[in-house]
């Protein structure tokens, strides 16, 4: 039998999504009343980490010690990836030792060749190209405070990135409409644009984009990796922060989403992020019951 991966929300269909979605809903619920739940007891989850997070190392790994498993944290400086050892050397020899991998790393092609050696499900925890278990916690929260996102307006404003991506990717499949804010030079992957033009389109005025938004999304203006063209970032993103002026465009009740870190004063104004529309709390804390969802449908179920 194949293997199953998570690598992009392309590879699953929208009813395994909604899925995955109502199932972390419910192992919130289930936490939030103390029940115990150790559906990975004796299973082991390898992490392996070529670009640092916070909240991707935290999440994953106390969902593996909530669920009964374990975690082995593995930097670039851990494994022999760094050394020159192949990626489909090093994914061959720690899916015989581990029942899952949480990859995250900086070239997509490198996490599509370590999937394509392993014995075990492989998890895109954030390439340069997506970051999918970001748009799981993102779609629970939104559901949580508004119900389903189908129908539903949401406004991209930022950086064409992977996060910008990966909403494009959750259009297709949550079956939103996407208006995508960004200035000219920055756009998101020319293929994946053609591949959701009906349901993703650019926008370049950000007052536009929101105009009765239900969702307003931003990012950092520069990803990791590209601290070096910070200040000329800065300068093409002047108008595109998401200010009050940006939300009094968006419906009344819109909420306002940031996957973190965020840099108040550049892509988010404070009273917008720690404002009253403001779900970023809830959509951090969501990584850990998305992500319990994923492990137990990959390695259980």
């Amino acid at each position: 039998m194949s293997v199953r991966h998570f690598l992009s929300l392309a590879d699953w269909s929208s009813a395994e999504l909604e899925q995955l979605v109502a199932r972390a809903i419910e192992l919130k619920a289930m936490r939030q009343r103390g029940e115990q739940y150790a559906p990975l007891k004796n299973k082991v989850l390898g992490m392996v980490f070529e670009k640092s997070s916070t909240r991707t190392r935290v999440s994953f790994e106390s969902a593996m010690v909530q669920m009964g498993g374990g975690a082995i944290f593995l930097s670039s400086r851990d494994t022999q990836l760094g050394r020159g050892e192949p990626v489909e050397d090093t994914a061959r020899v720690l899916s015989r030792m581990v029942d899952v991998i949480m990859v995250r790393t900086f070239a997509h092609e490198k996490i599509e060749r370590f999937a394509a050696s392993s014995s075990v499900p492989v998890i895109n925890a954030l390439t340069d190209l997506s970051h999918p278990c970001q748009l799981l916690a993102d779609i629970q929260t939104y559901v949580e405070h508004r119900g389903s996102i189908a129908g539903r307006t949401v406004a991209w404003i930022g950086d064409g990135n992977n996060m910008c991506h990966s909403y494009m990717e959750a259009a297709l499949r949550f079956g939103f409409k996407l208006r995508i804010a960004c200035p000219e030079g920055f756009d998101p992957d020319s293929q994946l644009l053609s591949k959701t033009a009906a349901v993703a389109e650019i926008v370049r005025d950000p007052l536009l984009a929101a105009e009765q938004a239900d969702l307003v999304v931003t990012d950092v203006w520069a990803s990791m990796g590209q601290e070096e063209e910070q200040v000329a970032r800065e300068r093409a993103f002047d108008a595109y922060q998401v200010s009050d002026e940006v939300m009094a465009h968006a419906k009344s009740d819109a909420l306002f989403m940031h996957c973190l870190p965020a840099h108040r004063g550049e892509e988010v104004s404070a009273a917008v992020i720690d404002g009253p529309q403001s779900v970023v709390w809830d959509e951090a804390e969501n990584r850990l019951h998305a992500q319990k969802a994923l492990l137990e449908k990959l390695v259980v179920c």
